[in-house]
């Protein structure tokens, strides 16, 4: 798989990753059999960035994949985790105190004494500006708890303000097909500051798969349903925050643009990896085929120009007006 330098964190990954919060929760139940063999099979894929947090299951996503990079035994996998959302999301509750706690728990839930990279999970905006923050991050990289630290953030304005500090290896932030803001400047900004693009819900939620219809439904615990609204946590997080039926459209106009042989989620998944800036993409999967599939993206050759236009067409003739303004 083609890998790509991030330069604050000194080391490549390779350009697909796996997202790990649908091994924890919130996408209906995946059982721990079938949730370890698409941590192997995306391994067995060449991916070697796999991304997960604390809260998803409650720590249940970390240690799978403890478990899964113990049996694997490689030193080339890569542990992006995330700290903060177990917590009630007020900026006081993010010091150097609450950190080491947070960063314990994880360290026993992965089986890791120093952590790869620790990201702070989507916290409350002023936590982005205080200095008290990064100087408690950077005295846990002192002490050897993690190698490095970013951010998760829901807005690009969030992304600017964490780039703009010399020791923040990454931002990890929702880019896909229809959610394009980010080319604007963040990812820009990435690129010149050395830090990791991190592409999160690549797919938004599944829309980009071309599976659903607007006969879908989805279960009780799946955020699919119970989030539309953003009863639970940020909207965008859920779709993309784009109106399901909205989303349905795009998803038909794009169709068209696939290369022959290969699905909608690889076009989608490509469209990613072509953008300048991206380090990663961390599409999720919930079974070994799903896995393989999405890392095949990797091998699908750069889109046409035509097919990048109609990306941005679509985008700004159905979604930029509804998203554009609040992320």
């Amino acid at each position: 798989m083609e890998t790509r330098k991030i330069a604050r964190l000194g080391r490549d990954v390779g350009v697909v990753g796996l997202g790990c919060w649908q091994l924890g929760a919130d996408w209906g139940t995946v059982d721990e059999t079938d949730a370890l063999g698409v941590l192997h099979a995306a391994a067995d894929s060449g991916v070697t960035f796999f991304d997960t947090a604390d809260v998803y299951g409650d720590g249940r996503s970390e240690r799978l994949v403890g478990r899964f990079r113990a049996e694997r035994g490689d030193d080339a996998i890569f542990v992006a985790t995330k700290m903060g959302r177990r917590a009630e999301q007020v900026p006081e509750n993010y010091v150097a105190e609450n950190f080491r706690a947070w960063n314990d728990r994880s360290r026993a839930n992965l089986g890791m004494d120093t952590l790869d990279l620790v990201q702070l999970h989507c916290p409350p905006t002023p936590v982005y500006s205080s200095d008290a923050v990064y100087d408690a991050l950077d005295a846990m990289v002192d002490e050897g708890r993690i190698k490095a630290y970013g951010v998760s953030v829901e807005t690009c304005e969030e992304a600017l303000t964490a780039l703009a500090r010399p020791n923040v290896a990454s931002v990890q932030i929702i880019l896909n097909c229809l959610r394009l803001k980010p080319l604007e400047q963040v990812l820009p900004a990435a690129e010149k500051a050395g830090a990791g693009i991190i592409a999160r819900v690549p797919l938004a939620s599944g829309l980009l798969s071309g599976r659903y219809t607007a006969s879908t439904t989805f279960g009780e615990d799946d955020h699919r349903n119970y989030n539309r609204q953003g009863a639970a946590f940020d909207v965008g997080e859920t779709f993309s925050g784009v109106p399901f039926d909205v989303g349905l459209e795009a998803v038909e106009r794009l169709r068209t643009f696939v290369p022959e042989g290969r699905t909608l989620a690889q076009f989608a998944l490509r469209w990613i990896i072509d953008r300048s800036g991206v380090s990663v993409v961390i599409p999720g999967a919930r079974d070994a085929e799903q896995a393989k599939a999405n890392s095949s993206a990797a091998e699908l050759a750069p889109l046409t120009a035509e097919a990048t236009a109609a990306v941005e067409e679509v985008y700004d003739e159905l979604l930029k007006p509804l998203i554009h303004p609040r992320w």
